[in-house]
C-alpha cells in the first residue's frame, strides 16, 4: 500500500500550542499522534514501510513533518529549526487563525521558499528522485531526507528505532517476553523469580515483580507483553489483563506491546483502582535507547557544515 501524504503544519502547530509553544521534534510528533490533530493517527505517524531497494524499515511521515516544519519557517510561525535546539512558536505561531492557513501569501512565500531551494539543490539522491520516473511509493525511503542536519538526524534516529521494532516483532512469544522483562527489570522492577515467569498458558500475565518507591513503599507490579505485527491492542485485552492482576493482588500493571494502543485502550488502563502503565512500540524504543538495553551506543562526529554540508552526522546507536 502507497504512503498517503499529509500536509502537516496546522497538526505541528496545534501540538506546539498545546505543549506550552516549545517542544522537541519527538515530542510534537508523540502529541499529534496521541490527539489524531487534522485526523492523523498514531499509524499515520510511527508506521513503517520496507524499502524495496535496502530491506530496511523506514518511517513515511518524517519528510511530510520535515518538509512542515520548513513550510512553517518560512511563513514565521517557527523561530528557528537549530540542530539539537527545540521548535518555538513564534508570536504569529500562538496567535494566528488556522482556519485561514494558508492565505495566498504564504503559499506564494513557500513557493518561491522551495523553488529556490530546487535551484541551490546539489544533493544526488533528492536529483536522481526529482527525475526518476518511478511511483512515489516506490521511492519513499528518499523522502525522509531533506538537506539540512537537523532533518538527518530525525531520519537516523527513526531509522535505527524503525529497525529495532522491526526486529523485536520478528521475535517468537517467549523471547519478546524476556526481552520486555528484562528492560522492566532495569526500570526498577524486580522480577519475582517464582511467580514472574509463568508459562502454563501464562495465567494471564508475562512476568510479575515489586517495586520500592523512594518512599520505601513496595508496589506489586504485574506485566504482560503482546507482540503484534499490525493489530492494535484493544479495550478488552487492558480490561482482561486488569482481571487477571486482581487475582495477583497487583497495586498497577505494565503492558507492553511492539504496536500501538486504542483510544479506548487507553481510556480503560486509566480506569479504576489498579491502572496500566502502556508501552507502545515507540516507547518501547524510546527506553531501550535509555536504558541501553543490547544495544551498543556510537561515537560519531560532525563536519564542518560550511565545509561538506552532506557529512554532517548524528548519533547512532546499533541494537545487538
Amino acid at each position: 500500500m502507497s504512503y498517503k501524504r499529509w500536509n502537516v503544519e496546522k497538526a505541528i502547530v496545534l501540538a506546539l500550542r498545546e505543549l506550552g509553544g516549545t517542544a522537541s521534534r519527538k515530542i510534537i510528533r508523540q502529541t499529534i499522534a496521541t490527539n489524531e490533530y487534522v485526523n492523523l493517527k498514531y499509524e499515520d505517524v510511527y508506521d513503517t514501510k520496507v524499502s524495496a531497494r535496502t530491506g530496511r524499515a523506514y518511517n513515511p511521515f518524517l519528510y511530510d513533518f520535515n518538509f512542515g516544519l520548513k513550510n512553517l519557517l518560512t511563513v514565521g510561525y517557527i523561530s528557528s529549526m537549530e540542530w539539537g535546539k527545540e521548535i518555538s512558536l513564534t508570536s504569529i505561531g500562538r496567535t494566528a487563525e488556522l482556519s485561514n492557513y494558508p492565505t495566498s501569501e504564504q503559499t506564494q512565500l513557500v513557493t518561491n521558499y522551495w523553488n529556490q531551494k530546487t535551484r541551490e539543490r546539489v544533493h544526488r539522491k533528492l536529483t536522481a528522485m526529482q527525475e526518476s520516473d518511478d511511483k512515489l511509493a516506490d521511492r519513499d525511503e528518499d523522502l525522509v531526507v531533506i538537506d539540512d542536519p537537523e532533518s538527518r538526524q530525525d531520519a537516523d534516529e527513526s531509522q535505527w528505532k524503525s529497525d529495532l521494532i522491526e526486529c523485536l516483532k520478528k521475535f517468537n512469544s517467549g523471547k519478546f517476553e524476556n526481552f520486555s522483562r528484562a528492560l522492566i527489570s532495569k526500570m526498577g522492577v524486580t522480577i519475582d523469580k517464582n511467580r514472574g515467569v509463568v508459562r502454563s498458558a501464562d495465567h494471564g500475565i508475562d512476568g510479575f515483580g515489586y517495586f520500592k518507591s523512594d518512599e520505601f513503599r513496595t508496589s506489586r507490579v504485574a506485566i504482560q507483553c503482546k507482540r503484534y505485527t499490525q493489530d492494535q491492542v484493544s479495550e478488552p485485552e487492558i480490561d482482561k489483563f486488569k482481571g487477571v492482576m486482581d487475582s495477583f493482588n497487583a497495586e498497577y500493571g505494565i503492558f507492553v506491546t511492539t504496536s500501538h494502543f486504542t483510544n479506548r485502550a487507553k481510556a480503560k488502563a486509566m480506569q479504576g483502582n489498579n491502572t496500566v502503565t502502556l508501552i507502545d512500540g515507540q516507547e518501547l524504543a524510546d527506553l531501550v535507547e535509555k536504558y541501553e538495553l543490547q544495544i551498543t551506543p556510537i561515537k560519531t562526529y560532525t563536519v564542518d557544515c560550511k565545509i561538506n554540508p552532506n557529512a554532517v552526522r548524528t548519533k547512532k546507536i546499533s541494537f545487538l
